[in-house]
């Protein structure tokens, strides 16, 4: 399988771009095309023994940059690593995408470049949330790709991402529940009332309302809202994640028994970590483009985005792309 990467995508790149292609070519088996400006690539790539690795370089002259306006910069750099990756897939000549660059150039150059599945009328940003779930996590969607929502967008993401949590998470009949600030039904606002109409007259496993505090309770395995509350609960959730370990470790090395507790407790800690780390899961799956997309965050370092590029593979083995236009395709009949 080959996976386009964006050599030029992210706060540290091409370093560690080039630094997690190259483990996930060694580790995965993975046939990595890097995308990007050729002379920076190749001096990155030199640092390695790639000898025997299924890595190839193509060129592309230009970047998009974290601060540019996403649409414009898609539409007048042609030429830049992220079209350029966007083509290949189009071409077929790449099987998915990763990019740890500008996610809103991302959205835009899938759209421009790959288009939408027919009859889906918004694509989707989506990522693993942890829960008390058997799996251990929920599924997400949408996380900043559409700030303003209508009721078809959000049954589309849930259909999307129950196909999502079928194919590549292993999750049999998967649970939806929408995001909104009461479990009872009847609570939300007007865009989450008119979504509950649509959800429960689907023949998805609906299972009402989910608010804040049960997010991470594993009341449901697909978890649906727009994207800007999406992204707020991403971001926060980041957030208090963070602080909570800071002030653990504070409170820990400021006292003497402590420390030993500490100590003692380190493999819990650790595991923890692992569950909470974006890191593990390497990037967020965009829904809906006619095409496998993964975008990774723009801080992602090499172990980031080789389990980026394991779950765009994870994505085509599945066939993902194939199950969302069967839902569709359902939802329309």
């Amino acid at each position: 399988m080959k996976i386009a990467v964006d050599a030029m995508g992210g706060d540290r790149a091409p370093e560690v771009v080039v630094d997690g292609a190259v483990q996930a070519a060694r580790d995965l088996g993975l046939e990595i095309v890097l995308v990007g400006q050729k002379g920076v690539v190749q001096a990155e790539l030199e640092k390695y023994d790639t000898a025997g690795l299924p890595l190839t370089l193509i060129h592309a002259s230009q970047v998009i940059e974290m601060d540019e306006h996403p649409a414009a910069a898609v539409k007048a750099k042609k030429d830049s690593s992220m079209v350029v990756g966007m083509d290949l897939v189009k071409r077929r000549e790449a099987a998915a995408f990763y990019t740890a660059g500008n996610s809103g150039g991302a959205l835009a150059a899938s759209l421009f470049r790959l288009g939408r599945i027919r009859g889906i009328k918004r694509p989707a940003l989506s990522t693993i949330f942890p829960s008390e779930t058997p799996q251990g996590y929920s599924f997400l969607l949408d996380i900043g790709a559409n700030a303003d929502c209508r009721p078809e967008y959000l049954l589309q993401f849930a259909i999307m991402g129950s196909a999502y949590a079928e194919r590549v998470l292993g999750i049999a009949n998967p649970r939806v529940a929408i995001v909104s600030n009461g479990e009872e039904e009847g609570k939300g606002n007007q865009l989450v009332k008119d979504t509950t109409v649509l959800l429960k007259a689907s023949t998805l496993n609906f299972v009402g309302n989910a608010e804040g505090k049960d997010l991470p309770r594993g009341l449901a395995d697909v978890l649906v809202t727009d994207g800007f509350t999406g992204n707020v609960i991403i971001k926060l959730t980041e957030g208090v994640a963070k602080f909570i370990k800071d002030m653990i470790r504070e409170e820990i090395t400021s006292r003497g028994m402590s420390k030993v507790g500490g100590l003692l407790a380190k493999p819990a800690f650790d595991a923890v970590g692992r569950r909470t780390d974006y890191r593990e899961y390497g990037g967020a799956p965009l829904l809906g483009i006619d095409g496998v997309v993964i975008v990774g965050h723009g801080r992602s370092d090499a172990r980031a985005i080789r389990n980026g590029i394991r779950m765009a593979a994870q994505t085509v083995e599945n066939g993902v792309l194939e199950a969302i236009k069967q839902g569709i395709t359902r939802y329309q009949q």
